[in-house]
């Protein structure tokens, strides 16, 4: 007897179906707190980042 005879009749491909589906799960829940209207505010402010240069935040501007 060989390991993969033991392996190919260990029906394991259960367990890679098992993961796919937490993992889309997860990406799926993750995207979609993401988008929630109530996160909008976060993601405008995070949008602008690359072009803030942070003049309207006293307290970060010192840092230059």
């Amino acid at each position: 007897m060989k390991l993969s005879d033991v392996m190919s009749h260990a029906n394991l491909a259960v367990f890679a179906e098992v993961a796919m589906v937490i993992f889309m799960a997860a990406f799926v829940g993750i995207v979609i707190w993401l988008f929630w209207p109530s996160r909008r505010d976060a993601l405008e402010q995070h949008r602008s980042m690359p072009l803030d240069d942070g003049v309207d935040r006293p307290h970060e501007g010192a840092r230059r």
